[in-house]
């Protein structure tokens, strides 16, 4: 015996005027729910998920229910409905008042999560009595002969229903019968499911001219969205986005297409946080001419499985990472100046540490180098450059007399460069800890004779706090 079917439709909010949009808001709308089942497809204005095979996975179907209503409130979804046929579910948006849940949330300035979505749902048992109810109209099939119908006392599906079937399917058509008998679960169903690009690059083409890049925000943020449901539906991250537009048709000639690139240190879904890195570029990005559409592409997309939520709540995350936080930083001020310093297994205190770019350099995780603890005595600043102290009777001056409180602490390395010593960097220096009556602790070093190509005598190297 087949497993029995069960269908939740979406009815997306009033789509915008554009085309383009409307279609973009649906396409959304189903890779988003492809989270949740292999079987999405669009009809009639309308998001169709089959969940029957899959409401198992989260806990049964209330569960599924449950979380598919809360979910889907922040997607920009009107209400939603479930019943046993695709038909039905469409047909109850269509055609029966959706009623509001009372909640404590609820109200004109409710945010999106907390409104409660209107939902109808028919149970299996109740599919007959309850589509006998709906109007006539609420059938797509039936729509266009929905004045006729009413003019015969057939103004819900029920008396429709009763009509002799072949006299419905010479005056109205076959089409019409064969809606009804699918959506009373008498005939099947077929549809053509949705199916993600393998790569995600979505184009938008703008009713008007955009004059300044800022504006290419309002398009950016659709597509983002976009991204964000097919990241989702493939479990995968990216770690950037290229954004790129169009000119128009009269400077296109004049002004080649521009285009934006926005990395990431680590992949991420996080579209808010893209979408904040992009708003900060194209703030300082002037536009060669007007833009009359942009494309959205993708990049670096890896494979990043959902973590598992935490109980715990120190452990939810609250506002951006500093990871995050540091890439829009990097983007307002610029990469170069945001540096992420990365320990170095070198003896040569120069060249113990390095610096890169943070904003595309994600700090490395449990892979520290174990440091000696003769380390652990070396000041904290070091010189650009070693300054070469005066001498007295061959005795190091800093602002006064330097008295001599530690060492030696012999670093001979890098002669294993090979080359020219002195471009290998290769040291050998005998280090000291001394102490100034006006520069407090120093760290101060002196060249060993047998260094051929150093600097002969005292330098100051290091200052401590």
């Amino acid at each position: 015996m087949p497993h029995p079917m069960w269908w939740i439709a979406f009815a997306p909010s009033p789509p915008p005027p554009e085309p383009a949009a409307a279609e973009a808001s649906l396409q959304a709308l189903s890779w988003w729910a492809l989270q949740f089942s292999p079987r999405v497809c669009v009809q009639e204005g309308c998001v169709l998920l089959e969940v029957s095979a899959s409401e198992r996975l989260f806990d049964g179907r209330r569960a599924l229910l449950e979380r598919l209503r809360e979910q889907a409130a922040d997607q920009e979804v009107q209400a939603m409905a479930a019943a046993p046929t695709a038909l039905a579910a469409l047909g109850l948006l269509h055609g029966m008042p959706l009623p509001a849940v009372p909640d404590a949330g609820d109200g004109p300035e409710a945010p999106p999560g907390l409104r409660q979505l209107p939902l109808v749902d028919c149970p299996a048992h109740q599919l007959r009595a309850t589509l006998d109810a709906l109007p006539v109209f609420a059938l797509a099939a039936a729509r266009p002969f929905a004045p006729t119908l009413v003019r015969l006392g057939c103004a819900t599906l029920g008396p429709l229903r009763a009509l002799p079937r072949g006299g419905i399917s010479r005056r109205f058509g076959a089409g019409l019968l064969r809606a009804l008998d699918q959506a009373y679960g008498l005939a099947p169903e077929s549809f053509d499911w949705t199916v993600l690009p393998e790569q995600f690059r979505l184009r938008l083409e703008f009713l008007g001219r955009i004059e300044v890049a800022a504006g290419l925000m309002f398009g950016a943020h659709r597509l983002l969205r976009q991204l964000k449901a097919w990241l989702l539906a493939r479990q995968c991250g990216a770690t950037g986005v290229v954004l790129h537009w169009e000119h128009d048709l009269q400077r296109r000639s004049e002004a080649p297409s521009g285009s934006l690139t926005v990395r990431t240190a680590e992949a991420t879904r996080d579209t808010t946080h893209l979408a904040r890195l992009l708003a900060e570029h194209l703030d300082r990005t002037p536009l060669a001419a007007p833009v009359v559409a942009i494309t959205l592409e993708a990049i670096g997309v890896e494979a990043r499985p959902d973590a598992t939520p935490s109980l715990l709540p120190e452990d939810q995350a609250q506002g951006e990472t500093l990871q995050q936080f540091i890439e829009r930083l990097s983007a307002r001020l610029g990469p170069a100046k945001v540096l992420r310093p990365e320990a170095l297994a070198d003896h040569r205190p120069q060249r113990s540490q390095a610096w890169h770019q943070a904003a595309t350099s994600a700090p490395a995780r449990n892979t520290a180098p174990a440091f000696p603890a003769a380390l652990a005595q070396q000041p904290p600043w070091l010189l650009r450059q070693p300054m070469a102290l005066a001498l007295l009777d061959e005795a190091p001056l800093l602002q006064g007399p330097l008295t001599l409180l530690a060492g030696p602490e012999r670093i001979e390395a890098g002669w294993w460069d090979g080359g020219d010593s002195q471009a290998a960097d290769a040291t050998a220096r005998d280090y000291f800890l001394a102490r100034s009556e006006h520069a407090g602790l120093v760290w101060i070093y002196r060249e060993r004779k047998s260094s051929e190509h150093a600097r002969q005598g005292w330098f100051l190297h290091g200052v401590y706090g």
